[in-house]
């Protein structure tokens, strides 16, 4: 299996610490809003590795940390700290909100069906863990106090700028934005990995130190928690490409000064998905959220489908055309697999599922190719094999890509409606697909079926010679 390292820029054959076994590290929501469906985007594509590796063989013990303190609305340590900004916008505590958004999150990840990880850390759990590693580096001459925070001495390290050609220079004070003069820093790269009272002295949550009332910086939290489940040897980390600088840097750089060793083996970053003004931001433009494309009735899925036809290393372009092509796509393709019908005492064939599986586990050892492995099904509808076959096959790929593909054409969902009550293009092509993919299996009951649900749904249906056409009202 090749992986594309972020961290060496090229693709490796991946060989991990522990032959057999997979320490896997996601960065976990800050829960102080709605997920939108970028952010959701890394966590599908996450997903898929995750998956492939467990199909593959791999023990695989995957962690996730939920950040509900600490993480500022500037990453390098500037501005207020997002659950306090959530409180105060929702006039909640910070834990009601923390709670609120966590369980929200878990459910977006529910219906985009993607896996819980084995381990779901709050950050506000671990305050030990991070007083105990933060003295640990202050011990070895990594950390220093001043003004009553303790902050990373980049000084100290052969290499900082791991990911990135940064020289210090460009983070020079005024040079971009989001960087912020802090007097107490030896260095402007230095980081903070535990707040007091000398900043935000509104902070709600604190807790006690060797350093005074205070709480944790952001980065401090994922190194902690991943050692926490996963010891000192990390296989792969994984995240969107936003947190490789600052927030991938400085993991590394506090993990390793504190276990004396490399610590992270493999980098696996998702590129943005964007809008067509830009990148996707909860702070402009319609926040688009699971909720938001149920509401305009899309199935979480077809999303799900849309991420998969592009390579996680690809920035993807969200715009409801777009989608809308994707959903019609998916939807055909399910109607494609319902319309599959099994013979009696019919037998797997095993000669003739051996290529078509490969080709699947190619696309996804090949940096985990999510496009060239929907081809790969549809590949399989197309081969030379019986019903029994190709759905045995299907239902074996979507162990991976999750898309409910063999799911039974009772369970399909009826033609979504727009919010204004109509019924929107995309549903209702996807409904004559399945028509016609009804009537090639001479399914006429069903057929029969889908017209009279589109009619009394004021769509009414016209066969041609040249394909079923269809007027509304």
């Amino acid at each position: 299996m090749q992986l594309y390292n972020s961290l060496t820029h090229k693709k490796e054959e991946f060989v991990p610490h522990t032959p057999g076994k997979v320490g896997m590290y996601t960065c976990g929501p800050t829960v102080y809003h709605f997920a939108h469906i970028g952010n959701l985007r890394t966590y599908i594509m996450e997903d898929i590795l995750d998956r492939y590796l467990r199909y593959a063989g791999y023990d695989v013990t995957r962690v996730m940390n939920i950040t509900d303190v600490g993480h500022l609305t500037g990453d390098t340590d500037t501005g207020e700290d997002k659950m306090l900004q959530g409180a105060k916008r929702e006039h909640k505590t910070v834990l009601e909100i923390a709670k609120y958004y966590t369980d929200a999150f878990f459910e977006d990840c529910r219906k985009l069906r993607i896996r819980t990880p084995d381990h779901v850390q709050p950050a506000t759990g671990c305050i030990e863990d991070f007083i105990r590693v933060i003295s640990s580096l202050l011990e070895k001459g990594y950390a220093y106090q001043a003004g009553g925070n303790i902050y990373f001495d980049t000084s100290k390290l052969e290499k900082y700028y791991v990911f990135h050609g940064f020289r210090e220079e460009d983070l020079a004070v005024g040079v971009r934005d989001g960087v912020e003069e802090d007097r107490n820093k030896r260095n402007q790269a230095d980081f903070v990995l535990w707040f007091t009272k000398s900043k935000f002295d509104n902070q709600e949550l604190k807790w006690n130190s060797p350093w005074g009332l205070g709480y944790p910086g952001w980065h401090i939290e994922c190194s902690c928690i991943s050692m926490k489940y996963l010891g000192e040897y990390l296989d792969i980390h994984c995240g969107g490409i936003d947190n490789a600088f600052p927030h991938h840097t400085n993991e590394i750089a506090q993990s390793e000064a504190y276990v004396g060793h490399p610590w992270c083996s493999y980098w696996f970053h998702v590129l943005h998905l964007n809008t067509a003004s830009g990148k996707m931001s909860k702070s402009k433009g319609e926040f688009l959220t699971v909720s938001l494309l149920e509401s305009k009735g899309y199935d979480p899925l077809e999303y799900r489908y849309f991420c998969l036809q592009s390579h996680y290393r690809k920035s993807l372009v969200f715009t409801y055309e777009n989608l809308d092509n994707a959903a019609v796509a998916y939807r055909k393709l399910k109607a494609k697999i319902a319309a599959l019908t099994p013979v009696a005492g019919e037998a797997y064939d095993e000669a003739g599922a051996a290529p078509l599986k490969a080709a699947f586990c190619a696309a996804l050892d090949n940096d985990i190719n999510t496009s060239l492995a929907i081809t790969a099904v549809y590949d399989v509808l197309k081969a030379p094999v019986n019903a029994t076959t190709k759905l045995a096959l299907i239902e074996d790929f979507d162990r991976v890509l999750a898309l409910d593909l063999t799911a039974p054409a009772a369970e399909e969902k009826k033609p979504a409606q727009t919010q204004s009550g109509a019924l929107d293009a995309a549903s209702i092509e996807a409904a004559i697909a399945a028509r016609a993919e009804a009537k090639k299996a001479k399914n006429y009951a069903e057929a029969d079926r889908i017209r009279a649900e589109l009619a009394a749904q004021g769509v009414t249906l016209t066969d041609t010679p040249n394909g079923t056409t269809y007027t509304v009202g």
